[in-house]
C-alpha cells in the first residue's frame, strides 16, 4: 500500500486547509484511512479516521472543526480542516491501517503551518 498526501501549507489563523491522501497498491487490503499529526516536541497523535463502513472518530481537539471524507472511486481520503488554531501547526501524516494483521502504512508528512 502506498499513500500520496497533499494540501499542507500555510494559513492564517481561522482560515482553512483541505488535505488528501491518495492509496494505491493492495488497497483491499485497508480497513480504515485517516490522518495522525505531530508537532515538534510532541508524539504523533490521531486526528481522525474513517472507516470501509464510512464511520468516523475524531480527536475532541478538533471536532467540529476538522471533517474527515472519502472517495471510494478515486481512492482518496480528505482532511477539511476549518478555523484553523495555531496549536494545528504540524506535520501531518496519512494512515491505512489493516484489521487482520494490526498494520499500519504511512504516507510522507504534509507540514501544516497556522500563523499570521
Amino acid at each position: 500500500v502506498q499513500l500520496q498526501a497533499s494540501g499542507g501549507g500555510l494559513v492564517q489563523p481561522g482560515g482553512s486547509l483541505r488535505l488528501s491522501c491518495a492509496a494505491s497498491g493492495s488497497i483491499s487490503r485497508i480497513n480504515r484511512m485517516g490522518w495522525y499529526r505531530q508537532a515538534p516536541g510532541s508524539q504523533r497523535e490521531l486526528v481522525a479516521y474513517i472507516t470501509n463502513d464510512g464511520d468516523t472518530d475524531y480527536a475532541d481537539s478538533v471536532k467540529g472543526r476538522f471533517t474527515i471524507s472519502g472517495d471510494n472511486a478515486k481512492n482518496t481520503v480528505y482532511l477539511q480542516m476549518n478555523s484553523l488554531k495555531p496549536e494545528d501547526t504540524a506535520v501531518y501524516y496519512c494512515n491505512a491501517y489493516r484489521y487482520l494483521s494490526g498494520t499500519n502504512y504511512w504516507g510522507q508528512g504534509t507540514q501544516v503551518t497556522v500563523s499570521s
